[in-house]
């Protein structure tokens, strides 16, 4: 572990990746998945996250159930996603957005629809018993791998709270997730401390993402961290837990990272604004760094037959929704 992250310090970073690739090639990871975030409300209760964009909606938004986006517009997101072959990465709300058995009545629906459980980061939770076979799994947003910044910049989601829902997810059944933001101000060194938090808890499934410096924040004038140091905390994941399930995201400024990062051990990639860059050439740049790894790719960002038609094959309260999204697709100048 120590040696991993010297190779770090030392600008040995290729070589991890290397190392990295090889280890992927043995554990034959050899499929990319298309992931994609399903968000529940642009609301939360806490609202206090340095980073966030909710943070910067809260004394915006006087009536918090007007955040909260239309049940059938969801559903309808789930389903095309379905079509196109894309992974639903989680479910994901600002607290006390929707109650647990509103999430519930939610996941059981998606699940109906894709036939797949589905992922929950819908924060600190204390009534987890009230899931089933809907839900695969629960994600604890550390977001920082340091506990002095993470109390700093997330004040109000303590590390030691997420640690005991996740256990008691492994407790239940469930799987294990946790989502890293980089760039907030970590170190190497903090890698340490999250391979421990992992070992710790058990963690299934590590969902990563670089910065994305929002307008309004205190990282708003922040840079996005260099690909070689996000590549690097990739692969020493991958080299440390080969078993673990490694989820990327990049932005779209950024999709030259997507490539390197598959390589040093990424078996999904995330964070696209789907409909605005779906059968565009953003969509075929993604599709083309997946390509040149060598990987196959699950999914497509740029078949646009495989949307369908614009009428729901679960249910026709969602064909509006799906006509909208499908023309979004369509139409789109991103």
């Amino acid at each position: 572990m120590m040696d991993y992250i010297e190779k770090i310090k030392n600008f040995e970073t290729l070589d991890l990746i290397a190392k990295a690739k090889q280890l992927s090639q043995k554990e034959r990871y050899d499929t990319i998945t298309l992931e994609r975030a399903i968000f529940l409300s642009w609301w939360c209760d806490k609202g206090d996250c340095g980073f966030c964009y909710m943070s910067t909606q809260k004394n915006k938004i006087k009536d918090p159930k007007s955040a909260r986006r239309k049940i059938d517009a969801i559903l309808a997101e789930a389903e095309l996603c379905k079509r196109i072959g894309w992974n639903i990465e989680f479910l994901s709300g600002g607290y006390d957005s929707f109650t647990s058995s509103e999430i519930k009545s939610i996941a059981t629906d998606i699940y109906d629809i894709t036939n797949n459980p589905v992922w929950l980061n819908t924060g600190i939770t204390e009534d987890l018993e009230e899931y089933g076979e809907e839900i695969i799994g629960i994600t604890g947003a550390v977001e920082i791998a340091n506990p002095t910044l993470h109390n700093k910049i997330c004040p109000s989601k303590p590390l030691d709270q997420i640690g005991s829902m996740l256990d008691k997810a492994g407790d239940l059944g469930f799987k294990k997730a946790i989502t890293v933001i980089l760039g907030l101000g970590e170190t190497i060194d903090d890698i340490e401390y999250l391979i421990q938090y992992i070992k710790n808890h058990g963690i299934d499934r590590v969902i990563f993402y670089s910065l994305n410096p929002h307008k309004g924040t205190e990282f708003e004038n922040s840079s996005q961290p260099a690909s070689l140091y996000y590549a690097g905390v990739i692969a020493s994941i991958r080299l440390t837990f080969p078993k673990i399930e490694i989820i990327c995201g990049t932005w779209t400024d950024n999709l030259a990272n997507i490539g390197i990062l598959i390589e040093s051990g990424a078996n999904g990639i995330t964070k696209f604004p789907l409909f605005k860059m779906f059968g565009t050439r953003y969509g075929k740049r993604v599709e083309e760094e997946v390509k040149w790894t060598g990987k196959k790719l699950q999914g497509t960002f740029t078949d646009t037959e495989k949307l369908g038609i614009a009428k729901s094959d679960f249910n026709p309260a969602l064909d509006k929704f799906i006509k909208r999204y499908i023309e979004e697709s369509l139409n789109n100048k991103y």
